[in-house]
């Protein structure tokens, strides 16, 4: 094929650009049932944190191996963002700063984001993570009703200009000049 055939045939395949479809939410809302659908129904690349943490740590859960994990499984993400592949991230992102730095890496690189927002009342939050616990042990750890109170009053929910991209990227916090800095420092690459 010549080099005029192959530049004919690319122009007559539609490029699409890749997607990162963000999950957030408090645990037991259904993050990651969502997200094995869209890995099942987009071919995308599911980056679920918890699947690391439980496979490397067991019953252990560690704050400082979390954020390690969750930039590495970031950087696979952005690399298959790269090439065009779409990418599933289930982390929970409770912040709106993880959620802006993840926002703007995906500009940076071309690709659309979809977020998406799970929450369920407390109630039913305690009973799909009883019932987790109980039917597959192996995939999740205890959850104390003081950690799930105290974490329902941490989370940053996203606005509905945030979930439907019309509103703007916040710029970076105090201290950083770029959001690849403050991702840089959010998940580090090594525990230190």
């Amino acid at each position: 094929m010549s080099d005029e055939e192959a530049a004919a045939r690319r122009r007559d395949v539609p490029m699409t650009r890749p997607t990162l479809f963000l999950t957030v939410g408090l645990p037991g809302t259904g993050k990651t049932t969502e997200a094995r659908r869209i890995e099942a129904e987009k071919r995308a690349l599911r980056l679920t944190k918890d699947e690391w943490m439980k496979a490397l740590y067991g019953l252990e859960n560690p704050s400082s191996a979390a954020a390690v994990i969750e930039g590495r499984l970031i950087g696979i993400g952005l690399r298959a963002l790269a090439l065009g592949i779409d990418v599933v991230v289930d982390f929970g992102l409770w912040g709106r700063d993880e959620r802006s730095a993840l926002r703007q890496a995906a500009a940076d690189l071309g690709a659309a984001v979809e977020m998406r927002y799970f929450e369920v009342t407390p109630a039913e939050q305690r009973g799909r993570l009883d019932r987790r616990q109980a039917e597959e042990p192996h995939t999740t750890w205890q959850m104390s009703d003081e950690e799930l109170t105290r974490w329902a009053a941490s989370i940053s929910i996203p606005t509905p200009g945030e979930l439907d991209g019309s509103e703007p990227i916040d710029d970076p916090p105090a201290g950083f000049a770029t959001w690849d800095d403050w991702r840089r420092h959010r998940w580090p690459p090594a525990i230190s």
